[in-house]
């Protein structure tokens, strides 16, 4: 059973949130907070499994209560709900190490996969997500976002080829027993891939690198996937 708690400053929000999650019986909602500050005391009182905050709350935000959560109980995943044009704060939230990325409009099931996908230790970035933050780090103009496309390629390219393999089903959302199944790989030895990929690409987490992923064009497409629109 996977424990969750729910952190927004709207009821209705979290009382959607919560309705959605209830239809998996594998998901149990343990605790509901109205902003960052509660949020984090009852992480710490309820230790639940994953962490699904609000990004923007009045006082402590989400961002804050992710690094708070992070530094207090490293043990809870954070998943961050988030609405078109808050790019800002997505990157911000990577950088505290959020690792699930669900906008608040998407597909219900897609809220589901993404709790699962972070409990189970893997980074989750729903499409449109990852389509708006690369699409943010280009903002400067073809000439910008042709230089980040090609410094991404060349910090995948420097990688292994099974590195580049274990990359590109992580930047899927895949978690490291995933992955392994995929590959026919111990989980143990994807492990090791992960650890090498994140201290080769420089960055911090998983989400991290599933946005060097996404940038490079590393990831590959799902069977019956449309690509996210990058505006809206």
């Amino acid at each position: 059973m996977i424990r969750i708690l729910i952190a927004d400053d709207e009821p209705m929000i979290r009382a959607g949130v919560r309705a959605v999650l209830a239809t998996d019986p594998g998901i149990t909602v343990v605790a509901e907070a109205a902003d960052g500050h509660e949020a984090v005391r009852l992480v710490q009182s309820h230790r639940p499994d994953v962490a699904v905050l609000d990004i923007r709350m009045p006082g402590t935000d989400g961002i804050e209560a992710a690094a708070e959560i992070r530094r207090t109980v490293p043990g809870t995943g954070v998943v961050m709900l988030t609405t078109f044009g808050e790019d800002e704060y997505i990157l911000r939230a990577l950088g505290e190490g959020a690792t699930g990325f669900l906008i608040k409009s998407g597909e219900p099931e897609e809220l589901a996969a993404g709790v699962r996908a972070v409990a189970d230790g893997a980074a989750y970035l729903s499409p449109k997500v990852a389509a708006r933050v690369v699409a943010h780090l280009a903002a400067d103009g073809a000439g910008a976002r042709a230089g980040r496309r090609s410094a991404a390629r060349a910090r995948v390219d420097a990688l292994t080829g099974r590195e580049r393999d274990v990359l590109g089903l992580l930047g899927g959302g895949l978690s490291n027993g995933q992955i392994a199944r995929r590959l026919q790989l111990a989980e143990g030895t994807v492990k090791g891939h992960v650890s090498s990929i994140l201290a080769r690409l420089g960055v911090d987490n998983r989400a991290a690198a599933a946005v060097v992923a996404h940038e490079a064009g590393a990831v590959p497409a799902q069977p019956g996937s449309r690509k996210a629109p990058e505006e809206r």
